[in-house]
């Protein structure tokens, strides 16, 4: 057996490939088979590029020492007079200060 089958990252070990459309293979309506194919390469690409993508953040995580000495927790207390209090901020999505990329549900308005 393969002990590594189910790795993070295994899928491009298994030689996964999307089906040969044959004579009796479903293809939508004012479509030709070579235009279907082209669409299903397309959504494999940017299913492999997502995954790779997902592969290199694996197993990334923050020294929970090294972070504390970086804040400066085990020496002094200045980071709590700064505007995080010593949190790590993340990025979000959106511009949630008000600009012009914040959605509309959140009631957020430009400044």
């Amino acid at each position: 057996p393969d002990k590594e089958v189910n790795d993070y990252g295994a899928r491009n070990r298994k030689g996964l490939d999307v089906g040969q459309l044959g004579a009796k293979s479903y293809i939508p309506a004012g479509m030709s088979k070579a235009e279907y194919e082209k669409i299903r390469a397309g959504d494999k690409a940017k299913k492999d590029a997502n995954y790779a993508k997902n592969v290199a953040k694996a197993g990334k995580f923050t020294d929970y020492t090294a972070w504390y000495r970086k804040r400066g927790t085990d020496t002094n207390d200045s980071w709590v007079k700064s505007a995080t209090k010593g949190h790590e901020m993340a990025k979000t999505k959106y511009d949630w200060s008000g600009g012009k990329d914040a959605p509309k549900y959140t009631g957020v308005e430009k400044k």
